[in-house]
């Protein structure tokens, strides 16, 4: 028996209608697939990997950011191969149909960004090696400009063209070209979950947030600025801050980011957009550097090196330039008649002393920047021991956000770009573990430290605010668990918005009954 009270302002048939939609109904929508059946014998499959970002798509092989550019520019629809990507292949990512990767996880960079942009990906194809202008495949050479097709969904590599059905790669399926009785299923869905439950998007740039608004999202719950600092004309700037502590146009900087952030704000006027603070590991940075000053910050183990707040309070400067940027945004919307709602993010936190170091320096940085009223300021909590202090760090800051990709990697000690093939899937397999950890959370044990991490919170600060922003967000069993939770919002990527908003709608329509 339903309850109706709890779900006011909706019929029995429309809280049937969100109950019944399927998640992979709304997912063959959203993205491309191969026509069905009579010619695929014709397409052998040369090898499987992750399927690591929903939809098909058939291309020229292009190894690596060179080829792919110089194929895309020439006229050709391309599929990107890499061992794996980093955030200096961006720009042949955005321009390729598909990603293939030997390695990487459901987390890893080529993954994360393929699902953020609707890009279909196979990613840890482990049987291929990838050379400088071929991939191998056994006895099999597939060299540049050689047709293949891959299925994100499956995570099937193969060889040859395949007919393409569905919206096209890349964004031409958004909230206002859905199928209309599936956009209207939508459209009861947030009212269902309207008050309750919000869904907001990870996005970096103005496309990525205008693609999110269209497809639903309540807002930005993470606009990671490490990937506005990637251009070359910036990274020089960044190294230099990096290597020697300061840098004369560091004041260029906080200009260009200050134009993007500008740009991102206008896309989500009138909707909160949480930007979190630089969090990209040393690495990234330093490629390209001079090797002999690069040298003493070479790190064995980078993912938990000198990233996030460290680098921010090591390194000031970064953080001073983000902030004074994102103040003159601010003032710019608010001049041109906006209604821009930000919020700021520390990344990486582990101890109380490094939160509360970090939230003075953003509050003097915004004062001196004649920001005006200071935004909200909350803290990533992604380490174990940010689970355990969860109490004291919600006393000093007003929102907080389980990043469980980085937590997850953390409690189970597993590298997201290195297990996923060697250790996850046999696992999966053999019944050791019950899903990949990566994909959907593990309610055992990273579960029970977002739980207790929420109770800490809340007895501390009863007006936190709460959500998850790693890739779990877009996965209903990890968004049943959020709604469960007590959290107030996930944060996913913005294909991933329409099935997190049914997969919300529908736990909380299960709670009441309905289903």
């Amino acid at each position: 028996m339903s309850d109706s009270r709890a779900l006011p302002g909706l019929s029995d048939r429309q809280r049937r209608s969100v109950a019944g939609l399927s998640v992979d109904e709304l997912v063959e929508v959203l993205h491309p697939t191969f026509e069905s059946a009579s010619g695929a014998g014709e397409v052998a499959v040369l090898t499987t990997g992750l399927a690591a970002s929903p939809g098909a798509a058939s291309g020229v092989v292009a190894v690596g950011s060179e080829a792919a550019l110089d194929l895309a520019s020439a006229g050709s629809t391309v599929i990107l191969v890499a061992t794996e990507t980093n955030p200096a292949d961006v720009a042949a990512m955005g321009l390729s149909a598909g990603i293939l990767t030997a390695r990487g996880g459901l987390a890893s960079h080529a993954a994360v960004v393929a699902r953020g942009w609707g890009i279909p990906a196979v990613c840890d194809a482990r049987e291929i090696t990838v050379e400088t202008d071929c991939f191998t495949v056994g006895d099999r050479r597939i060299v540049n400009g050689t047709p293949i097709s891959i299925d994100g969904s499956t995570g099937e590599v193969m060889l040859g063209d395949r007919e393409i059905a569905g919206p096209a790669v890349g964004g031409a399926v958004t909230g206002s070209t859905l199928p209309g009785e599936i956009a209207e299923v939508l459209e009861w869905a947030d009212r269902v979950a309207a008050g309750r439950f919000a869904v907001l998007a990870n996005a970096d740039t103005a496309a990525d947030a205008a693609t999110a608004r269209q497809l639903g999202a309540l807002g930005i719950g993470l606009c990671r600025t490490e990937h506005m600092f990637l251009a070359p004309d910036r990274l020089e700037i960044v190294q230099h801050v990096v290597l020697h502590g300061h840098d004369e146009h560091v004041d260029d900087l906080a200009a260009a980011q200050r134009a993007d952030f500008r740009e991102l704000l206008a896309a989500m006027d009138g909707l909160p957009v949480t930007v979190r603070l630089l969090d990209a590991p040393m690495h990234e940075f330093l490629a390209g550097a001079d090797p002999d000053e690069a040298a003493q910050w070479h790190e064995h183990n980078p993912m938990l090196g000198v990233r996030g707040v460290r680098l921010g309070l090591l390194r000031p400067e970064l953080y001073a330039a983000q902030v004074e940027a994102l103040a003159g945004a601010v003032a710019d919307r608010r001049a041109a008649g906006g209604d821009p709602r930000v919020e700021i993010m520390m990344p990486l936190v582990s101890t109380v002393g490094e939160l509360m170091a970090a939230v003075g320096a953003v509050r003097a940085a915004w004062e001196s920047a004649d920001g005006g009223e200071l935004p909200s300021i909350g803290t990533m909590i992604e380490t174990p021991r940010a689970c355990l202090i969860a109490g004291e760090l919600a006393s000093g800051v007003e929102f907080a956000s389980f990043g469980t990709n980085d937590l997850t990697q953390m409690v189970f000690g597993f590298s997201r770009d290195d297990t996923a093939a060697q250790v996850i899937a046999p696992y999966v397999a053999d019944g050791l573990l019950d899903a990949d950890p990566f994909a959907s959370l593990d309610l055992a044990g990273v579960g029970e430290l977002v739980s207790s991490a929420m109770e800490r919170g809340r007895a501390a600060n009863p007006g936190l605010r709460a959500g998850i922003c790693g890739e779990h967000g877009g996965d209903p069993a990890s968004i049943e668990f959020a709604v469960r939770a007590g959290l107030d919002y996930v944060s996913c990527s913005p294909y991933r918005v329409p099935v997190a908003r049914l997969a919300a709608a529908q736990t909380l329509l299960a709670d009441a009954g309905v289903g």
